[in-house]
């Protein structure tokens, strides 16, 4: 993954809190190996009207529920996940909402206009389950009272509307604080797959009738590695119909890598966290991606990347 050049690069922004570092995310940590420019853009950006100036957008592992990224159990007693919190609530009093949840709805629902205009959305690990969980519950408090002060609806998943979705449909919500995981969408806590044999295939399509999923696909093999993450895998029986699947482990009947569009615009969904780091954990040292240069897992996201580059297109604005 050397250092990329290209005479069209598009306009890139990476949607997370301004104190990450690159290694952070393995799209970044990729970006930044390869010596690919981008953006930086958060809430206050969003809502500002901000993403008109990109062609394509990467969210970071972000939790647009407003449950902090499920790390109550395990974190609430440190400092970083505090300050996160208390920063998250500051940014949505600024913004006149009165929960997180709020203000990470508009967020979503912002992101959701720009990818109808035209945008190129990329979204890895629980950025993906989390969005379309929050467009599901749009008027739905899912979040407990350690979370925005207030209980949730105990009828909130007979509330879910699943037209205002991405990708998903019909998945159930995970309604305990404690439980690390956000709903069934992620085949996590059902799969019984080991590390060795963790791997999923990529489809092979055709180059004439399908240039976008070809190009999104393209790489020195059609097997990957397979890498957990909070969220890693995606049900098929949840998938909404007209998503394509783009690599599955077929054999446990879960999608690794799928595709979509929407208005004007397209996103692609990657489960997992690090390509290169099966199990990663918060605090983690980084991925050294120079020991790591043919990576078939950092292709498929350098080939997001680079796509905008070479289907170029006027989106509204």
């Amino acid at each position: 993954m050397d250092a990329v050049k290209l005479e069209k690069a598009p306009k890139i922004a990476v949607y997370s809190p301004k104190n990450k570092q690159p290694w952070d995310d393995a799209v970044t940590l990729a970006m930044t190996y390869a010596e690919i420019p981008y953006d930086v853009v958060y809430d206050p950006d969003v809502l500002d009207g901000k993403l008109d100036e990109f062609d394509w957008l990467h969210l970071h592992h972000e939790d647009f529920t407003g449950q902090h990224g499920k790390f109550y159990a395990s974190y609430r007693n440190h400092k970083w996940y505090q300050d996160e919190v208390k920063s998250q609530e500051a940014t949505a009093r600024v913004y006149g909402y009165t929960k997180v949840s709020e203000m990470k709805l508009a967020v979503a629902k912002t992101i959701k206009t720009y990818l109808a205009n035209g945008g190129f959305l990329f979204a890895m690990c629980f950025a993906t389950d989390t969005y379309d969980i929050a467009l599901a519950a749009e008027g739905v408090d899912i979040c407990e009272r350690m979370f925005d002060g207030a209980p949730a609806d105990p009828a909130a998943q007979s509330k879910l509307d699943f037209e205002k979705t991405l990708a998903f449909q019909n998945f159930r919500i995970s309604r305990s604080p404690l439980e690390y995981e956000f709903s069934d969408i992620d085949a996590n806590n059902t799969r019984r797959v080991t590390e060795n044999l963790d791997y999923f295939t990529l489809f092979d399509f055709s180059a004439k009738w399908d240039p976008v999923p070809t190009m999104l696909c393209q790489n020195h093999t059609s097997t990957v590695k397979g890498f957990m993450g909070q969220t890693t895998s995606f049900r098929k029986s949840i998938l909404k119909p007209g998503v394509l699947i783009m690599g599955e482990l077929k054999a446990h009947d879960e999608a690794r890598y799928i595709h979509g569009n929407y208005g004007r615009g397209m996103w692609t969904f990657y489960g997992g966290h690090d390509p290169e780091d099966y199990r990663h954990f918060v605090g983690e040292d980084p991925t050294d991606l120079a020991l790591h240069p043919n990576s078939p897992g950092y292709r498929l996201i350098l080939n997001n990347v680079l796509c905008p580059a070479a289907r170029k297109k006027k989106r509204k604005t």
